[in-house]
């Protein structure tokens, strides 16, 4: 009997649902969305049959309440070095299922109400973001020899990653459909599956022709734009082969030009070419969309980071008051309009 209540409770039905229809269907979500909150939910099941001593397939919606989550939560903290970013990030992937439940079936609202008085962790306050100058910049492009096939294919990568500011997964998941050189335009898949299309500059088309001449003669639209042979077969390239190569690169360059930071890695030049981007006075809202940012707050980084920016600002602001004086306030030497403004004459 005691069972049939526990089976008739609906948290894995509910649960079934919201992993097989809800996330993948009515959402939307990234396969690598999925498997997180599969993750997740692993290591929560695990830990709530341990904690009230029960088989995992007897867990139901009471045991998974306030304390139980905070208990987990603080646990893997302490066990796994999860950092406030993932705690909160695990914490919004459980509620997601109980906000699932609770509108499937409203009388869990009670628990997922039990569940929204656990605080998220106040993050540390995030580093500035790193960036490259634009002379570092145009000193490690310069760098492979395109003479040679490897530095033909480095050069043309870090051509575009800059061009797009686009993020390394963008860049591997790239075909050679994703480039249109004739209306200078490349679509990327970003975060969560979303597309969007950016331009790019003649220049950098013409670097993609020369590289699909060598890499792509017999072009097929769904092929990887950058690939490596294996087995004899080109397979998309990994992003530790491209985190080499930028870092070999790196160092040749900074030999020739000492504004190149001690360690690049690929998504600096996102960074950098976003910078530059901002400093060439694109407004906060259109490079979020440029860069794929869901959160407009992502962006802000950008605007907190570029102190040359305000000290530019700054030195104008001082140049003008200092070839321009204010001009004296209207009631300078004017003892009359001082006691009207005092309400001592009228």
């Amino acid at each position: 009997m005691k069972a049939r209540r526990q089976a008739a409770d609906g948290f894995y039905r509910h649960l079934r649902e919201w992993f097989t229809a809800f996330l993948p269907r009515q959402r939307g979500a990234a396969q690598n969305t999925i498997t997180s909150c599969r993750q997740t939910w692993n290591m929560l099941l695990g830990y709530v049959a341990e904690h009230h001593h029960i088989g995992v397939e007897k867990v139901t919606f009471t045991m998974v309440d306030r304390v139980t989550v905070t208990g987990f939560l603080e646990h893997m903290r302490a066990t796994k070095s999860w950092t406030p970013s993932t705690y909160n990030q695990r914490l919004a992937c459980i509620r997601s299922f109980f906000i699932y439940a609770a509108a499937a079936e409203p009388t869990l609202t009670i628990y997922l109400a039990d569940l929204a008085a656990i605080p998220r962790l106040k993050a540390p306050a995030a580093a500035p973001v790193k960036y490259m100058s634009t002379d570092a910049v145009t000193a490690l492009l310069a760098a492979p020899d395109p003479g040679t096939r490897n530095g033909l294919r480095d050069q043309f990568f870090m051509i575009l990653m800059y061009d797009l500011a686009a993020r390394d997964a963008e860049m591997l998941a790239l075909n050679l459909a994703g480039i249109d050189a004739r209306r200078l335009a490349a679509d990327l898949l970003g975060k969560g599956s979303k597309p969007r299309r950016l331009p790019i500059t003649s220049e950098t088309a013409r670097h993609f022709d020369r590289y699909a001449a060598v890499f792509h003669p017999s072009p097929e639209p769904e092929a990887p734009l950058f690939y490596t042979v294996r087995n004899h077969r080109p397979a998309q390239m990994s992003d530790d082969n491209v985190a080499r190569f930028v870092r070999q690169h790196a160092a040749t360059a900074k030999a020739r030009c000492p504004d190149v930071p001690d360690r690049v890695h690929p998504h600096m030049l996102r960074h950098s070419r976003a910078m530059h981007l901002y400093q060439a006075g694109m407004p906060l809202a259109l490079l979020t969309e440029w860069l794929g940012h869901a959160d407009p707050e992502t962006t802000l980084v950008y605007a907190h980071a570029d102190t040359e920016m305000k000290r530019r600002a700054l030195e104008k602001a001082n140049s003008a008051t200092s070839q321009s004086p204010l001009p004296a306030p209207l009631w300078h030497d004017r003892e009359d309009i001082i006691q009207r403004l005092c309400g001592l004459k009228e």
